[in-house]
Order: C-alpha cells, then structure tokens, then sequence
C-alpha cells in the first residue's frame, strides 16, 4: 500500500502521478496566489487540433469518404441490384437518400463501431504509450479533467464520423443517381423534407447506439497501455455480441446485448416512423454507457500512473 507523505516537503517530491497528489498540493499554502490555472491545462482546442493533425485520424476521415465512391461505382459497373436483392439493396440506386441510408446500412455493423472505437479508444492508453501520461498529470492536469477533455474530443470525433459518412454518401449518391426522395424498403416513397427527417432520426439513433462501444473504448483506454488493445477490445466485444445475437434460442435476454438494437433505425422508414425498438435501443445504450464511463471515472480516479 502506497505510503502518504507526512509533510510538505515530502509531499514536494511524490510523483504527481500518486493518487490524490492534486488535492493534497491545492490545499497547500491557502493565501499564495496559484501559479497556474487549472481551467485552462489541456485546453479543448489545443487537444483537438493535435487530434485532427494525427494520421490515424485523417486515415479514418479519409476511409470514410472514400467508401462511398468505392460503392456507387461497384453499383455502377455491376448494374442496379435485381428485384429479388433484399430491403435496402435493391433500392440502393434510387437516389441520393436511399444510397446514404444503404451505405449506412452495410457499415453500421462493423466500420462505424472501428471508428468510434478508434477515436476513444486511443485516447489516455496513447499517452500511456507515448510514456506523455505522467508528464500531463504533472503540469498539473487534474485526472477527472484529463479525462474529460479526452472523452470530449473523442466523442467530438466520432459524431462528425457518424454524420459524415451519410451526408457524403448522400452527395455521391445524388452524383451518380439522382435526388429523389428516399423509398421506403417496405413500399411507398417519402417527400424531401420527410426524406431528410427520417435521415436525421437515423443518424442521431446510430449516434446514441455508438455511444456503447465508444464508452467501452474509453474504459479500457484508461485500464491498458496499449491503444490497440483498447480498440481491439471494443471492437472484439461488438462481434462477439452480434454473434451471440443470432442465437435465437436466448429468446429476450439477447435484448440486452449491445448489438441487438443496432438496426432498429429501418423502423424509422416506415410509413409512420415506429419508435418502440428505437426508444428500448437508446435505453440500454445509455446504461450501458452510465456503467462503463463510471466505471473509468472511477478506476483512474484510484489508480498509480506507472506509464
């Protein structure tokens, strides 16, 4: 068990990388004026313009906007989809909205979840692994701010990856097909403003639903020093539950597994949108993300900073 320092001077030379250090160093000499400003360590902008200048992230921004170019020519080169392609496929050519709701369609089992977990996940294990860690606490940065201001850009992050990807696909499907309103996969068609409404349900529900596997990320970021294990992790816990989920002999209990809602946006295509699976999704997504963010408060707020 770590011994705590007995008085000042000890206290001077324990790592600021001890637990509790900054509330034992805040409470030191009550009438001298601060020597730093603990509002303005690890600024949101400056973490967030070293975020974007980071070639995982322009890779990822770049995949993103690459994919949908990479689908509308495999349509445009293999021709439309039959009539006997299933639900969305098949109406993947009708225009811009049905393109982007395709191309949301084929990525939110698998990309969507690698980039979210990607840019929380490679948050505090990266500056574990930058041996930078210690040297942030230090300045000093207080842990619950450090971690703050890392969950908020990496958050920033992967909602602009969310939005991203069906706004751009949107384009490119308007380019190569059209801009007709979307088409329902079940029959029946939308005007424009009925279009981007249900868009703007779809996105926003896959938002909240991400917020699973980027709270997942965040946690092990925090529990392991290396980001691709934190990534890998969530990654791996997001296959692992979409399998699970296919085993329909679990009846209600795959209910509560972190996939099983994933899909529930098609409801929002119906006629009149359909909100019962959407609000039971947002449910568990949000437990979910209570349990793993306190969770990572908590172990980091008690754990020795050895990296």
């Amino acid at each position: 068990m770590t011994r705590r320092p007995a008085n000042d001077r000890e206290l001077s030379r324990v790592a600021a990388t001890r637990r509790g250090f900054h509330d034992r160093l805040a409470a030191l000499d009550p009438d001298r004026a601060p020597t730093f400003d603990p509002r303005r360590t690890l600024r949101l902008r400056v973490e967030f313009e070293r975020q974007l200048r980071r070639r995982r992230t322009q890779v990822a921004f770049g995949l993103l906007l690459v994919l949908p170019l990479v689908i509308a020519l495999a349509f445009k080169l293999g021709g439309a989809a039959g009539s006997d392609a299933p639900q969305l496929v098949g109406l993947a050519t009708a225009g811009g909205f049905n393109f982007a709701l395709f191309t949301e369609f084929a990525s939110v089992g698998f990309l969507i979840v690698v980039v979210v977990a990607l840019f929380c996940g490679d948050t505090v294990s990266s500056e574990a692994t930058w041996s930078s860690l210690r040297y942030l606490l230090a300045q000093p940065v207080r842990r619950s701010r450090l971690l703050r201001q890392k969950l908020a850009v990496g958050a920033a992050l992967s909602f602009a990856a969310i939005v991203v990807l069906p706004a751009w696909a949107f384009v490119v499907g308007g380019v190569f097909f059209g801009w007709a309103p979307a088409k329902s996969p079940i029959g029946g068609s939308f005007d424009t403003s009925a279009s981007l409404w249900r868009m703007v349900v779809v996105i926003v529900f896959i938002a909240i639903r991400m917020m699973i596997f980027a709270s997942l990320a965040f946690l092990l970021s925090t529990a392991v020093d290396n980001p691709l294990g934190a990534v890998g992790g969530a990654v791996m816990a997001a296959v692992v539950s979409s399998i699970i989920d296919q085993i329909t002999a679990l009846k209600s209990y795959r209910n509560f597994l972190p996939t099983h809602y994933d899909y529930a946006w098609v409801d929002a295509l119906s006629s009149s949108i359909r909100w019962d699976d959407m609000i039971r999704g947002t449910g568990v997504a949000l437990v979910y993300t209570a349990l793993f963010l306190g969770y990572a408060w908590l172990r980091f707020e008690r754990k020795d900073i050895t990296s």
